[in-house]
């Protein structure tokens, strides 16, 4: 399941700030085990939990700055553990940890919430640098963008609409339309859109199916196509 030492060479060295708290849930004990050893080499505060029940309730209860989730989990499954912590406000950026990777599964598993999608046998180098990834995510700052007349906030992931409501947007709709409201004058192709936000895509279809998910959220004017080129931040 895991290929590589587990060691990092990028080790948390910074003694002034607590370590970073990764939450994993995995039903593999031996994976878990092995996991554990790999964060904290890596200088992190790593929890294990071994079912999705038990998940549920740490992160709900405990703070954490980064989860990592299996997909077939006793008690709770996977994603379904991930949307009830999203349902529930827990914004704490999520990779799902899995042997299903058919892009189906992949897809399954951001629009249940999760930042990012990892499929077993994975390599410990890639894993390490997903998860700073994800605490970059986490503990980044950035500005409240607009959206025609509502705003967006780049660090819960919200956008506040005229009326006062709030929309929760999923880690990669967060990304899609970030990348257009930073950007609002400009168009991108389905490719570069791919390319920012979506890299581990195998086709462009996928933005089309995220541009739907933001319309279905924000109104149908959030994202303004351009013919024969693609899509840009449209009026709000």
């Amino acid at each position: 399941m895991l290929r590589g030492p587990v060691c990092d060479s990028g080790r948390v060295t910074d003694t002034a700030s607590p370590p970073a708290k990764v939450l994993v849930v995995e039903d593999d004990r031996e994976l878990g085990t092995l996991l554990l050893r790999l964060f904290r080499g890596a200088g992190y505060g790593p929890d294990l939990v071994l079912d999705g029940q038990a998940g549920l309730h740490r992160a709900l209860t405990q703070e954490y700055d980064a989860m990592i989730i299996d997909r077939g989990l006793p008690a709770i499954e996977g994603l379904d553990l991930l949307a009830r912590l999203r349902s529930s406000g827990v914004t704490t950026p999520a990779l799902v940890l899995t042997a299903l990777g058919t892009v189906s599964d992949r897809v399954a598993g951001l629009d249940s919430g999760a930042e990012d999608y990892l499929v077993k046998p994975f390599e410990v180098d890639e894993l390490l640098a997903r998860v700073r990834a994800l605490l970059r995510r986490r503990t980044g700052s950035g500005p409240v963008l607009s959206i025609g007349a509502a705003t967006f906030d780049l660090i819960s992931r919200t956008v506040t609409t005229p009326a006062g409501s709030t929309v929760t947007l999923s880690g990669r709709e967060s990304d899609l339309l970030r990348l257009l409201a930073e950007n609002p004058a400009r168009a991108f192709s389905r490719d570069e859109i791919v390319t920012r936000v979506f890299p581990e895509a195998v086709t462009v279809s996928l933005v089309d199916t995220y541009v739907h998910y933001l319309r279905r959220k924000l109104g149908n004017a959030a994202v303004a196509t351009v013919r024969g080129i693609g899509y840009r931040l449209g009026p709000g």
